[in-house]
């Protein structure tokens, strides 16, 4: 089995987006072996092309400039990267991230690009599973769930390699512990 541990970075503004439209602009991801091992990493940028245009509190919240992204390659062909990166052409693999958000953000971007999202089916979401392992009413933000599991949280939160990179710290911890097999939500 291999475990994809990603996060995404996505267009923000404070209040509702213009044109209603929110895009991925960062996958980072961590893969992870049925041993624990992280033998490999995957970051990219992504241009986005509804709004093109990171706002002001985009650039301050997640980093990353506008250079960034209008160098970037656009989702489609990222997107077929990161497939191919993660191997997700059998049944041996999961993507795993904390919280929903990043699977729906999948699922919309595929859709608005028009790309196949049957690969985002093998998915869990990791921070309902950690809220059922550690038997909590809520489960508290990756950052201080790192913190809490005794590790420093490393590299910039809201970064998603880095957000990948830690929250795979806590994952590797639990490993034979996790309940991987939730409903999936579509």
């Amino acid at each position: 089995m291999r475990y994809i541990i990603f996060d995404l970075e996505a267009t923000c503004w404070r209040g509702r987006p213009p044109k209603g439209i929110t895009e991925i602009i960062e996958i980072g991801a961590v893969k992870i072996d049925r041993y624990g091992e992280a033998n490999s990493f995957f970051s990219r940028f992504v241009k986005p092309t509804v709004n093109p245009l990171l706002s002001g509190f985009c650039k301050n919240l997640t980093s990353i400039s506008q250079e960034n992204v209008d160098g970037a390659r656009n989702f489609s062909r990222v997107i077929e990267e990161f497939q191919h990166w993660g191997e997700m052409f059998d049944d041996e693999y999961v993507l795993l991230s904390w919280g929903v958000d990043d699977q729906k953000l999948l699922r919309n971007d595929c859709l608005l690009h028009d790309v196949n999202d049957r690969f985002v089916d093998q998915y869990v979401d990791l921070k309902r599973a950690y809220r059922k392992l550690k038997n909590l009413k809520h489960a508290s933000g990756l950052k201080s769930t790192v913190k809490r599991e005794g590790y420093d949280f490393t590299g910039l939160h809201h970064r998603a390699i880095s957000d990948a990179e830690n929250l795979a710290k806590v994952f590797v911890k639990y490993l034979e512990d996790w309940d991987l097999y939730y409903p999936q939500i579509r």
